[in-house]
């Protein structure tokens, strides 16, 4: 393995770094990243091996600083296995079909009504998406009040990052864990109550293999898994805007209400515009992968930023093209935003159908929102992580809104 350390490298390319050097290497790129061995691979069936629990394994793979910041300690993304399975089951049962729907419909009312206040109005669109989303989220999820936006914002926006995002993701963490895991303990003894069926309800009462309650900071931490990524929806919907600006007949079809246009441009949204570069795993035992040797404990790196643009896999890959998931709908395996596999077995994001009910949703009101562009910086730059449009996206709002509603 080199001994090269590509840290460096990494923070100053962001996203293009695994997928340039993939492609100068001409297939699986090995290298060291924070002093460990790591191979970066790509494509449908690097996502089959990646996902098999005999080759990867999540435990002791995700760094401190992405643990104290976008995950938690002790979430489900850091366990292996039976106890994997059997905690992500909670999250299953929360996000599956009834589940989603449910949130994308809280999400439609909560948007009707704050949308109407736009009239008149500049404003910054990804912020008012994470205010509606995170009420929203927070009502679906039983949470006792509505948890802050912008600490929801923090804990995605600093992951990535050893400067002030990452310090101010921090204490955001811990004032979301200290107040969800205060209403925990409530629920449990009794001094309040949570619906039944919410996430607060669900987690406060499950157990975990050994029969034990989550403890209630980690309780917290899970049912923040359901909420932080419910609220990075934000990052989609600043994205779709920018995308029916640049490509005004997108805008046009969403008005026209077809369902099956909606959700491929949702696709199209999630595959062309950036959101997670790549995830990691450590290696079970001594792999090989299409020649190259994988040592046992050295990080396995799955490149999504890479695979969603492989001319491979997508005709005109750095074209937005909402049409082309109207012909085929996406291979499971194929596009992976939020990583891949099977979501029940494995460790792809069970919130993804979610994802997609909330952008459905979202994406013909926003179409249908009468705006415009005032001068702005569009710009996306890939050199940071997670990237995002550089303004947030200002909408000016006129004085006469026809938000659609219903």
């Amino acid at each position: 393995m080199p001994r090269l350390d590509n840290s460096l490298p990494l923070a100053l390319d962001g996203y293009a770094w695994l997928p340039d050097r993939r492609r100068r290497a001409g297939g699986p790129f090995a290298t060291r990243l924070a002093g460990l061995p790591a191979t970066g691979i790509a494509g449908p069936d690097a996502v089959r091996f990646f996902y098999d629990e005999e080759h990867v394994l999540r435990h002791g793979a995700i760094p401190e600083p992405v643990q104290g910041t976008l995950f938690g300690h002790g979430a489900v993304h850091t366990l292996d296995g039976d106890a994997h399975r059997h905690r992500k089951a909670v999250f299953l049962s929360l996000l599956g079909p009834d589940g989603a729907a449910a949130l994308a419909e809280e999400t439609a009312a909560v948007w009707d009504r704050t949308a109407a206040g736009w009239a008149r109005r500049e404003i910054v669109l990804f912020d008012e998406a994470s205010r509606v989303i995170t009420e929203a989220a927070c009502r679906w999820a039983g949470v006792d009040g509505t948890l802050p936006a912008g600490d929801l914002v923090a804990l995605v926006d600093g992951f990535a990052t050893l400067g002030p995002r990452h310090w101010r993701a921090r204490r955001a963490r811990g004032r979301l864990e200290r107040r969800l895991a205060g209403q925990i303990e409530a629920v449990r003894n009794g001094m309040t109550a949570a619906p039944a069926g919410s996430a607060v309800a669900v987690v406060a009462a499950h157990r975990d293999l050994d029969g034990a309650l989550l403890p209630p900071r980690t309780a917290a931490v899970e049912v923040l898994n359901v909420i932080r990524p419910t609220v990075a929806v934000c990052w989609f919907v600043a994205y779709m805007a920018h995308a029916m600006h640049l490509w005004p007949h997108t805008r046009m079809r969403l008005r026209a209400g077809d369902p099956a246009y909606v959700e491929a441009f949702v696709h199209e949204t999630r595959r062309f515009y950036p959101f997670a570069p790549f995830v990691g795993g450590r290696a079970a035992r001594d792999l090989t992968w299409r020649g190259t040797r994988i040592p046992a404990g050295s990080m396995v790196l799955l490149d999504l930023y890479g695979q969603n643009h492989d001319r491979i896999l997508w005709e005109g890959p750095y074209q937005f093209r909402p049409e082309r998931f109207l012909k085929l709908p996406p291979g499971r395996d194929d596009l992976v935003p939020q990583g891949g596999g099977n979501p029940a077995t494995g460790h792809r994001c069970p919130g993804e159908g979610a994802t997609i009910s909330l952008l459905s949703a979202l994406a013909p009101r926003l179409a249908a929102l009468d705006w415009t562009l005032p001068p702005q910086d569009l710009t996306i730059s890939l050199r940071r992580i997670p990237a995002r449009p550089r303004s947030g996206v200002v909408l000016a709002v006129p004085a006469v809104d026809r938000t659609m509603v219903g």
